[in-house]
């Protein structure tokens, strides 16, 4: 089974964030960069589907990150993936989820694939979208927010969450997974996974390779940030004293009606 697992590198969740005022674009320069955490819990997902099926089955890694970037590549490489493809095309600059989405879709079509697996979103643009993009572009179906699920022969089954408990999905591969940090817990990369990662192979690949027919990067790009501004500064919080436990439940839901939230 060919299982494959996007990969994001993101700044560290703890680093101080800004955004370029000129360019509107995360200032990486200076911060650390790490794998998606999200990614993770996909990873181990991948991991624990190959030793569950055996055989030839293998997990390859796939990005689209700048190669400075490998070295990032490698943790999930020490994790236990076999190897990983890289499009490291200074062309992808400026890329938005629809850009990431054509190309991340064209570097796994020219791999092949029986099941890729996401994370539910990353610490950086938090949009949450991607996963569904790349099912579409693959053309397959996509099961996005899955805590749980089992591959058996060629049918999966999984159960995503939803705002009232979970459903039960039913489909044949290949299909994409997204799942949720209540999948596993990630593994620790072992210090014999450390240097086994550094004889894996990360294959470059340039957006000549992929033959696409659109472009990406900024130009390609189907959306665009206008403007920047700071949030309002916090206000002072109403405190309110209450009779009794009636009465203050009733100034909560009054309260709660006016801001429209129930």
């Amino acid at each position: 089974m060919k299982i494959l697992v996007t990969v994001k590198l993101v700044p560290d969740t703890n680093a101080d964030k800004r955004i370029d005022p000129t360019t509107k674009r995360l200032v990486r320069t200076g911060v650390e960069t790490v794998l998606n955490p999200f990614d993770e819990y996909a990873l181990e997902a991948a991991l624990q589907l190959k030793e569950k099926v055996g055989g030839d089955s293998t997990v390859t890694v796939v990005t689209m990150a700048p190669e400075t970037g490998k070295e990032v590549v490698r943790k999930a490489l020490a994790m236990g993936a076999d190897d990983a493809v890289m499009i490291g095309d200074p062309g992808c600059e400026g890329s938005d989820v629809y850009g990431t989405a054509y190309a991340l879709a064209a570097a796994i079509k020219k791999n092949g694939f029986d099941i890729v697996l996401c994370g539910t979103q990353s610490t950086d643009a938090i949009t949450g979208e991607l996963p569904g993009a790349l099912a579409e572009f693959l053309g397959v179906p996509g099961l996005t927010y899955v805590r749980k699920f089992d591959v058996e022969g060629t049918t999966l089954k999984a159960e995503r969450e939803t705002d009232s408990g979970y459903l039960k999905v039913t489909v044949s591969l290949p299909a994409l997974v997204s799942v949720t940090k209540s999948i596993n817990e990630p593994r620790y990369p072992s210090l014999k996974g450390i240097m086994g990662a550094k004889k894996k192979t990360i294959a470059p690949l340039s957006l000549g390779d992929l033959g696409l027919d659109r472009p990406i990067g900024e130009a390609g790009a189907k959306t665009e940030l206008v403007a920047l501004a700071d949030p309002p500064p916090r206000g002072k919080g109403k405190v309110v004293e209450a009779a009794d436990a009636a009465a203050g439940a009733r100034t909560i839901v009054e309260f709660l009606r006016e801001k429209k939230l129930i």
